[in-house]
């Protein structure tokens, strides 16, 4: 489960990323925008966690990072 651990750490991460830019952006479509994102990452965790949950099988994260 700690790669399950992992994805979900970094999705909150991306939560709240959006909700502290909530706080800075003073534009209403930009904060309709990042709270409608906010609500897709959290249904989003939920899904997978139940979908990895569900079947009972182990999981692989394997990523790239690339900075140019």
């Amino acid at each position: 489960m700690d790669a399950m651990e992992l994805i979900a750490q970094m999705m909150l991460i991306k939560i709240k990323y959006h909700e502290n830019k909530i706080n800075n952006d003073s534009s209403e479509e930009d904060i309709k925008r990042r709270e409608a994102k906010i609500k897709q990452l959290q249904n989003d965790l939920y899904e997978l966690r139940k979908m990895i949950l569900s079947k009972n099988t182990t999981i692989k994260v394997e990523s790239i990072i690339k900075i140019e």
